[in-house]
């Protein structure tokens, strides 16, 4: 039975006097951790989750079922929490891109509190992923918290975030956990091995620490006499962390855990009469801060793309969740997702990049060296092995109820079709509502927006300059892998736009038709003149691909990092080009660096 959710009419900033006393507003203390779904959380479920502290917030709160992060990782996630608006809307998607954005125009959520007159701390995480602006200039305290000032400056709206559950604390040694690898629930996907059940059980131990961190705030904010003035939340920034987790749109890496605790003298804020609920409504990480500027009485700009869900001003539930996937650290990638509460469709961008690409981060984990020696033994089953092979597949559906691992793809099951038809509307409605920014690689959707002195965000919402629609179906078009497009896809590669060459390009490799690529070897998109290259080496026509992405490698092209990653995706055949790879000038701490020494490694 669908919930039903009361809507006040009034909002709670005209249910306030004109001089309301501080106390008279809600102080917010917002509890934020790292890198979990809910599986390993106990109250969703995991009778081996070993969380006592988020159990109790639970049932003494409201305990939210469907809530997404709309990216899988922490730059982008975080970039859409402070300004209310999907990074991929900015183009702050990309991992540590540090894009700006017109910020004369898009403030930070606590700008707003502070304008209401809040007191706003956050300890201490930003990583907001853009530029112009430093992280730290929207606090009042960036740092440790301090909980008598939070007393004496009330209302107040304080993060307190823990890494205690970072997926750094599940690289390394893995033996003598607390928790017994015994008493673990494996995913589908992940093979019952040793180190695999000792990697479970380590991240359980992080878990388990993380939690007694959330026990002990709420201990300092009830010793403060707090607790009866504060809304408590909670949720991760993504999911993870065990691999094929974070870093993917699958439910492993955007279904968090949120809890929201309101007291008494609230309670017409709850979302349902009796705490200990749970909430049935569908949340997105994008409806996070307008909702908490909603519930504080604050001004909720125009430029928020979230839905409240919560409180006076809450609006009707939205129907589907969006997701995004770009660049994560070397690693090129481009998905998208939508999701109900039963289905999650999932489309693929770059559906000829492998599941998993090498990350050394990921590969600290002794899981992920434990799954990959595995699967290379021949041992695997297929879904075991699928992680480690081409994608197989440029859509996805999977039904998140009957598969909570996503492994069962009904994309193509005819029983399914009007579920799959239904989807793919709904993504492509958002893309364009939200102004999907990643139709264009990384490097010329920079280089594009540079050239025209805009900010990307701007430079997507000029129709002569990103026209969003024909990209789309370019993308489209290309992406079907059908002969008879071919005449199509030629009329593409004729375009003005590079943006569409690009997909007319991704047409021809995806169908193996190497005729057009020579000439477009010398297009002034390096973007699409490295698909070219690569085209031409799949085709047979080696010496013509190589000598182009040896050429754009040694005059240092904006498209550096996408050759590099070509030179891994070509496997041995990549060999040819290692002593141009090799020569390259050192960029300390940059992608391009440790994609270089990766392929040393790699290829030598």
């Amino acid at each position: 039975m669908k919930r039903r959710v009361f809507i006040y009419t009034a909002t709670l900033a005209s249910t306030l006097p004109a001089a309301a006393k501080p106390q008279e507003r809600p102080n917010i203390l917002w509890l934020t951790c790292e890198d979990n779904n809910i599986d390993w959380v106990g109250c969703y479920g995991n009778p081996h989750a070993d969380t006592p502290n988020i159990d109790q917030l639970a049932a003494e709160g409201f305990q939210y079922m469907h809530a997404y992060a709309n990216a899988p990782v922490c730059a982008p996630s975080r970039s859409t929490w402070i300004t209310g608006m999907l990074s991929i809307s900015n183009g702050t998607f990309p991992m540590r891109s540090r894009n700006e954005i017109p910020h004369d125009r898009i403030k930070y959520y606590p700008d707003y509190l502070k304008a209401n007159g809040y007191y706003v701390g956050n300890s201490t995480k930003t990583d907001y992923n853009i530029g112009g602006r430093d992280d730290k200039s929207a606090w009042d305290n960036p740092g440790k918290v301090k909980w008598d000032e939070l007393k004496k400056n009330q209302p107040f709206f304080q993060i307190v975030n823990s890494t205690t559950s970072h997926e750094s604390r599940a690289q390394g040694d893995v033996e003598n956990t607390l928790h017994d690898p015994a008493n673990t629930r494996l995913r589908a996907y992940h093979p019952d091995l040793p180190d695999v059940r000792k990697n479970y059980a380590k991240y359980h131990d992080a878990m388990k620490r993380m939690d007694g961190e959330i026990g002990a705030s709420l201990k300092k904010l009830e010793a403060l006499g707090l607790a009866e003035n504060t809304i408590v939340i909670h949720n991760s920034d993504h999911g993870g962390v065990l691999p094929r987790s974070k870093r993917y749109i699958f439910q492993s890496g955007i279904h968090c855990p949120l809890i929201v605790r309101i007291p008494e003298r609230y309670k017409h804020l709850r979302p349902a009469a009796q705490p200990g609920s749970k909430i049935d409504r569908l949340v997105s990480f994008v409806d996070m801060p307008k909702t908490w500027l909603s519930l504080t009485g604050s001004e909720v700009p125009g430029h928020m793309q979230g839905t409240v869900f919560l409180g006076p001003g809450t609006e009707p539930e939205k129907e589907f969740h969006f997701a995004f996937r770009g660049r994560m650290d070397e690693r090129l990638e481009n998905a998208r997702a939508v999701c109900d509460k039963r289905f999650l469709y999932i489309r693929n961008y770059m559906p000829y990049v492998p599941w998993v690409q090498h990350l050394d981060y990921l590969w600290k984990m002794k899981a992920t060296q434990a799954w990959e020696a595995h699967v290379q033994s021949g041992k695997a089953s297929e879904v075991q092995a699928r992680f480690f092979k081409p994608k197989d597949w440029t859509e996805e559906l999977y039904d998140m109820q009957k598969d909570p691992d996503d492994i069962n793809n009904l994309v193509d099951n005819p029983e399914y079709q009007q579920v799959v038809n239904r989807m793919r509307k709904n993504l492509r409605k958002q893309q364009l509502e939200i102004h999907d920014s990643g139709l264009l690689p990384e490097s010329e959707m920079v280089k594009r927006a540079a050239d025209h002195n805009l900010t990307i965000h701007d430079m997507v919402r000029d129709p002569k300059l990103y026209n969003l629609s024909a990209l789309l179906d370019a993308a489209d078009l290309a992406l079907e892998e059908k002969k008879e497009n071919l005449p199509a896809l030629e009329q593409l590669l004729a375009s003005p736009d590079a943006g569409i060459r690009y997909w007319g390009m991704v047409g021809f490799f995806l169908l193996n038709e190497s005729k057009p690529a020579s000439g477009a070897l010398r297009d002034e998109s390096h973007e699409v003149r490295a698909m070219a290259a690569w085209l031409l080496i799949k085709g047979g026509s080696k010496k013509q691909g190589f000598a182009c992405l040896d050429e754009l490698l040694k005059q240092e092209s904006y498209a550096t990092l996408t050759v590099l990653n070509m030179v891994d995706w070509l496997g041995d055949e990549g060999k040819e080009l290692m002593p141009t790879v090799r020569a390259l000038a050192p960029k300390k701490k940059s992608y391009e660096e440790r994609m270089k020494n990766n392929l040393v490694q790699k290829l030598g």
